[in-house]
């Protein structure tokens, strides 16, 4: 018998993303919402330290300090940067309540990581524990992020793309919206090819690529995502962000990682410094069979980050 591929595995082949809807909702929908809203109030307040300020696309990030930026304002007149991001909300010191609400979204039966297995064509003994941080509007003023890769360099050449492409992606990558978000831009079936000479050219922050259609390439699209839906894609799509001060935007940005792609993610999850806290995750919150999942997930992670030693940045602002 003929075993047919799973169909979000299809599109995420095809296309370098799916959207899978109402991977949440309900209670569990409106928990995440409120433990969203008081972690993004925390981080723009200045009191939760790990944050991606306005300004810079790729870790690490300085400490967003609220007071400094207001005091600055006040003397030169001059609008701060702000925040787009809240880094490591599975962190103990994020507090019990709201850190167990995180855990227990990003490990749950019947949630991303069951996708994620979907898309890795996979078990659970195979699944590495990596990131989990929020995207947010910013406070001060808009923010784009420029055209990239997560983990291929703007410099790379045409053969040097096509190498790293054509590797096993050995992760999965969501971002689940808490509210509507329209935030992230991809270019369709990029993550097979290298860039056209066009989109090497083009401006990192153009605003609509040069699409090559005579080729067989795809135009950008915009993915839309109501509450509770998720967009799981493979990183190194061509692919950028747009931060409206205007337009509210929570999203939790997640990824795991399949344990026969130890090396090539070491360095992709390790730099944003999960390894200094990882293990002191509370799973407390867990069921005995999501705790099971978890602890395995994380020791596999402590091995990775063991073996790999010091791993440095994928990529430079």
């Amino acid at each position: 018998m003929t075993v047919s591929e799973d169909p979000y595995l299809t599109s995420l082949k095809a296309d370098g993303f799916v959207v899978v809807r109402n991977v949440v909702s309900g209670d569990a929908l409106k928990a995440l919402q409120e433990a969203a809203i008081r972690t993004a109030n925390k981080a723009r307040a200045g009191d939760w330290p790990h944050v991606r300020t306005v300004g810079k696309q790729f870790p690490p990030w300085d400490r967003w300090d609220r007071a400094a930026a207001e005091k600055a304002k006040a003397s030169n007149g001059v609008d701060q940067p702000g925040i787009w991001g809240v880094q490591h909300l599975m962190r103990p010191e994020m507090g019990a309540q709201d850190a167990g609400i995180f855990t227990q979204s990003y490990f749950a039966q019947d949630g991303v990581l069951d996708v994620a297995k979907r898309v890795l064509a996979c078990s659970d003994d195979d699944l590495v524990m990596e990131l989990y941080n929020m995207l947010v509007r910013p406070d001060y003023k808009d923010y784009e992020l420029r055209w990239h890769r997560d983990d291929i360099g703007p410099d790379a050449t045409p053969a040097e793309e096509m190498e790293r492409l054509q590797a096993p992606a050995f992760h999965a990558q969501w971002n689940l919206a808490l509210w509507d978000d329209a935030s992230l831009i991809v270019v369709p079936g990029s993550h097979k090819r290298a860039r056209t000479e066009g989109e090497r050219a083009a401006d990192p922050y153009q605003a609509t690529l040069p699409c090559d259609e005579a080729a067989g390439h795809r135009p950008q699209l915009t993915v839309q995502l109501g509450p509770g839906d998720a967009v799981f894609y493979n990183n190194n799509i061509l692919h950028r962000g747009v931060y409206q001060t205007a337009v509210e935007r929570t999203t939790l940005h997640g990824s795991v990682g399949h344990v026969g792609g130890n090396a090539l993610r070491a360095r992709n999850v390790l730099q944003h410094g999960v390894g200094d806290w990882v293990e002191r995750c509370d799973f407390s919150v867990l069921t005995e069979t999501e705790r099971a999942r978890a602890e395995g997930m994380r020791a596999r992670l402590i091995k990775m980050g063991r073996e790999s030693g010091p791993v440095g940045y994928s990529l430079k602002d």
